[in-house]
């Protein structure tokens, strides 16, 4: 249910399904970015379903001596092939899923060009999601640092969902379902559907 409250949230590589809810859900959000960078987050990391269970894809930073680089400001590094081991892993993950062959096309680009800043290509990339998911993205960036507001921060949430819905995953005979993954988990497996699954989520 829409709320006339502002959602704040933070930048996500390829952000979990309830993160997503969010987004479809609620016209007014705002995502964070004059915070700074916070380590071993959704930030710069996402999980997919691997043939082993869930596995975690995290986009290298360039290092700097202070902590207290801005998120608009980090860089990501290239020194290692981080992008073809993604897409080898997505590749891996997904293949055989229903609908991947259907978006590849526009996920791959990601691993192939280099962005310089981290904020650019997630935000490029949740573009492509929107794209996929046919819906228009109405959230916007911050303008400032938003230092508090009462409710409705999700700048460090886990994004629980409270009925998770079960749907068709590639490799659940062996590993089970797993829920809230990478927004692109539910796209390849759901395909059109995957945003009317979203705007039935309740958080």
């Amino acid at each position: 249910m829409e709320s006339n409250n502002q959602y704040l949230l933070l930048i996500s590589y390829l952000a979990p399904i309830g993160y997503y809810a969010i987004l479809l859900q609620n016209s007014n959000c705002e995502i964070e970015q004059y915070e700074h960078f916070v380590k071993q987050s959704i930030r710069n990391r996402c999980d997919i379903y691997g043939a082993n269970g869930k596995l975690t894809l995290s986009i290298p930073k360039q290092r700097k001596a202070s902590s207290k680089t801005l998120i608009k400001d980090i860089k990501i590094a290239y020194n290692h092939p981080w992008q073809k081991e993604h897409w080898k892993s997505i590749c891996s993950a997904y293949r055989s899923s229903a609908y991947f062959e259907f978006y590849e096309d526009l996920f791959v680009p990601f691993y192939e060009k280099n962005e310089t800043f981290l904020l650019d290509f997630n935000l490029k990339l949740q573009e492509v999601v929107f794209k996929c998911l046919q819906i228009k993205d109405s959230s916007t960036l911050t303008k400032s640092y938003q230092k508090k507001i009462l409710k409705n921060d999700f700048r460090n949430s886990i994004f629980e969902i409270k009925n998770t819905l079960k749907y068709h995953q590639v490799f659940e005979d062996k590993c089970g379902f797993i829920p809230n993954l990478s927004i692109i988990d539910l796209l390849f497996n759901l395909g059109p559907e995957s945003s009317q699954y979203l705007l039935n989520i309740k958080m």
